[in-house]
């Protein structure tokens, strides 16, 4: 097979390219309006402008008020916020946590930790979809429990989680809410109050911003304890100097997927379903995982049987495309995806899943270049691991050398 070197990024679950208008935003802001907003001074002010105004942009979109909306790190730092702040704020109500079995490790590990120094957790099961029922949160709940953390979707199968009748049941309850929508945001509708939540995750570099810039929702009257102590930034609630221009890009990054919000997601949908009809029509043995509906617009995940997944991206990058073999913090190691064990994949089908995340970048034409090579590729590796599997001395039973 010929090799035609391109750059084709498929793997936006991972990160995203800043845009064009957002580099320039963010260029702009640190080199001009670089004051520390904490200064009374006019390069102060205009900073503080510039941190009020994304502020506002941020809660339009998610529909609250600006003043519940706290700027952070990125999603990492909000999830840890958002559990370890909950906990230390409602621990004299009870020891009890709610989540589920497919979590983000950023919200995963927080758990654990917490459940080593004695909480009692909960992980509740998800269907064959990758779909959280909500009565097992309804059966779940004691009246020790003070928080419930459920993604808003997978960042490997990209499930939408029925967040709306969960939020319900902890509203119910009296029970915190917490969702990390870092996947979903800007690419699914997301109303806080709508989906009942306390407190929600948001990333920027997933959405065309740049890394290490986030935000935390916290609806008024929840109890977080702050978890970084310092000068007070962000009405007490965590220190540190404000990142204006990550700020400012997650802003701008914001209004301009508010733009064509409903266009680009159908889009970016269409295009998806193309290629997973591409890719079922033309290769045999290939499972397509997660709901086939309800899940993020962008996201296709493959189990190609009898081949590792790292060997499919391995050999897509040297054809130019790049693509995932689970999330990004696993996609190095060979372990199997714990959504898709959770799931009911067996080990070896899950360590042969792969995940083709679109963007709105892509076009129809990177995705039949995808399609064209990658009959020929899996082909290839499963005769070669077919090879691999004989014993030397009954090879010539199968071919001549």
């Amino acid at each position: 097979m010929e090799k035609f070197y391109r750059h084709i990024y498929l793997d936006h679950s991972a990160t995203t390219p800043v845009l064009p208008e957002v580099a320039k935003a963010v260029y702009d802001a640190m080199t001009i309006y670089f004051g520390n907003a904490s200064e009374p001074h006019s390069f102060g002010v205009d900073a503080k402008t510039i941190l009020e105004q994304s502020r506002i942009t941020i809660a339009q979109a998610i529909n609250c008020s600006p003043s519940e909306i706290v700027f952070t790190s990125g999603g990492t730092e909000s999830d840890n916020m958002a559990i370890f702040g909950t906990i230390e704020g409602y621990y004299k109500k009870g020891n009890h946590i709610i989540t589920s079995e497919i979590e983000h490790p950023a919200v995963l590990m927080p758990i654990k930790i917490l459940e080593n120094e004695g909480f009692d957790v909960t992980y509740v099961p998800v269907d064959k979809n990758g779909i959280v029922d909500p009565q097992d949160i309804r059966n779940a709940i004691t009246n020790k429990t003070i928080l419930i953390s459920i993604m808003h979707s997978n960042n490997i199968v990209g499930a939408l989680q029925p967040i709306e009748e969960i939020g319900k049941i902890a509203k119910e309850y009296n029970i915190t809410f917490h969702s990390d929508a870092v996947q979903s945001y800007m690419s699914t509708e997301i109303d806080v109050n709508k989906l009942n939540v306390d407190l929600l995750s948001i990333s920027g570099h997933k959405i065309y911003a740049p890394k290490g810039v986030g935000a935390l929702y916290i609806r008024k009257g929840t109890r977080v304890v702050p978890q970084i102590y310092g000068g007070g930034q962000e009405k007490g609630r965590r220190s540190g100097t404000e990142n204006i221009s990550g700020i400012l890009g997650l802003a701008k990054a914001t209004e301009i997927l508010l733009s064509n919000f409903n266009e680009r997601n159908q889009k970016i949908k269409n295009l998806r379903d193309y290629l997973r009809d591409g890719v079922l029509q033309n290769i045999n043995d290939v499972l397509y995982n997660g709901h086939p509906e309800k899940r993020l617009p962008g996201n296709c995940n493959f189990t190609f049987k009898n081949i590792e997944a790292n060997e499919i991206v391995s050999r897509l990058n040297e054809y130019g495309i790049a693509i995932s073999a689970g999330s990004a913090c696993k996609s190095a190691s060979s372990e199997a995806s714990t959504t898709l064990l959770a799931m009911g994949i067996c080990p070896e089908y899950a360590r042969s899943s792969v995940r083709i995340t679109l963007g709105l970048e892509n076009t129809k034409e990177e995705i039949d270049y995808l399609l064209n090579i990658l009959p020929e590729i899996i082909a290839s590796l499963r005769s070669k691991n077919f090879l691999n599997n004989i014993k030397n001395e009954d090879k010539d039973k199968y071919f001549i050398f």
